[in-house]
């Protein structure tokens, strides 16, 4: 059972930051901004939706990566998967540095890919791939 969570842990840093990356830099290629926007959307629906419950800000896959490293007996001490992934460059910013850089970046991500998807569907390429 070990092993499976081993693997877990491993897939959720590939996952989640891979995630990241993509909700940053996914509007660049045209052939990803529109899934790019949904995953933009679902990231907002759980930071703010969700958020309501949970937190403002939670994210259910932190939730679940966190679930896995608890269940190994790693715990990390840490409010967030950006706090837990800077860490382990060896970095170690202020919770509210990194809370609001990912505000940031969300917002400037959001609005290129909002005008990039619709400068794509006036010019009507956001038919068509290429």
């Amino acid at each position: 059972m070990t092993w499976l969570l081993l693997i877990g842990d491993g897939l959720f840093w590939l996952f989640h930051t891979a995630l990241i990356f993509f909700n940053l830099f996914g509007w660049i290629p045209r052939r990803t901004r529109r899934l790019n926007l949904v995953s933009l959307g679902a990231t907002l629906f759980s930071w703010l939706i969700m958020g309501f419950s949970y937190g403002i800000g939670y994210c259910i896959c932190t939730d679940w990566h966190f679930q896995i490293r608890a269940a190994l007996g790693l715990h990390d001490n840490a409010d967030s998967y950006l706090q837990l992934l800077v860490r382990r460059i060896g970095l170690d910013p202020p919770l509210y540095v990194l809370n609001n850089t990912a505000g940031v970046c969300m917002l400037v991500a959001i609005s290129a890919s909002v005008f990039f998807n619709v400068r794509d569907f006036r010019q009507g390429k956001g038919l068509r791939h290429g």
